[in-house]
């Protein structure tokens, strides 16, 4: 199958103004497209492009102020196939893990590994060692968190969604990653390009999401506590530790978004919609 993927977004910039932003597709993706990515800003400013300390395709602009409009669009190949369930794959003990690995068992800005560790061994303790103990925390979050935009902030952390058992699909990841942490299980965030693909429509489309990461077995796993069954077309944008690391705009000065439009459909081979 196809998948059309892409984005407008406009913000207004009062001075100017330097903006990070993280609005490809991982470069593990790229094998994936069918059409290459056509990312642009206007206005045409110099761009500096980059991978990141977590293998993350950067571009750096210095926006002038008035607005600043970043687009792309692109179409990518899918199997069709739903997220991978492995109920075998086991967990390594942690002098075992790759060192790279090791950084996804510690507190970051938004998992305070310290503050819930305890919380996590009492709710998960007796839970299966390896795939049946992650998916005991997705259950858990899943059922125990309610979703909502109007709970959304930029402040708030894993410990803020376990005490007030609300959020958006950042927070359910959040709270997820770092009960697994705390259970001694590598966890990292990702964000990407999920759409509506072999499920009913949302009213409210999830174009951009977040769901997390776990290595057990030897590998990574996509796990989705919000969403909590396997998903079709997941696209990876970034990987990071939190949220703060795969913010996919960050602005070093006052911007205000003004637009916000992105796309994830599915398509025939040239690129019209199909109906699912």
């Amino acid at each position: 199958m196809h998948i059309r993927i892409g984005y407008d977004l406009v913000f207004d910039i009062p001075a100017p103004t330097t903006v990070l932003t993280l609005l490809r597709v991982y470069p593990t993706e790229e094998s994936r497209l069918v059409s290459p990515e056509t990312p642009s800003v206007e206005p045409g400013v110099p761009c500096d492009e980059f991978i990141d300390a977590f293998g993350n395709r950067a571009m750096r602009v210095l926006a002038p102020a008035g607005k600043l409009r970043l687009t792309n669009d692109a179409v990518v190949v899918d199997s069709g196939v739903p997220d991978q369930v492995v109920p075998e794959a086991e967990q390594h003990p942690v002098d075992r893990l790759p060192p790279e690995v090791v950084p996804f068992l510690l507190p970051s800005r938004y998992c305070e590994v310290d503050r819930l560790g305890s919380i996590a061994w009492d709710l998960f303790g007796k839970s299966p060692l390896g795939w049946g103990r992650v998916q005991a925390v997705c259950d858990w979050v899943h059922n125990h968190v309610r979703f909502g935009y109007e709970f959304a902030r930029p402040t708030k952390t894993a410990h803020d969604v376990y005490s007030e058992a609300n959020g958006v699909c950042r927070d359910f990841t959040h709270l997820a990653l770092t009960f697994c942490r705390c259970l001694n299980i590598p966890a990292r965030y990702a964000t990407g390009y999920l759409g509506d693909i072999g499920v009913p429509v949302s009213p409210c489309p999830m174009d951009f999401s977040a769901w997390f990461e776990v290595y057990l077995g030897n590998r990574w796993y996509t796990f989705d506590a919000r969403h909590n069954i396997p998903r079709i077309g997941r696209i990876v944008m970034a990987r990071g530790r939190d949220a703060v690391d795969v913010a996919l705009t960050t602005s070093f000065g006052p911007t205000t978004l003004e637009k916000f439009v992105v796309w994830t459909d599915e398509v025939d081979g040239n690129g019209a919609s199909s109906d699912i």
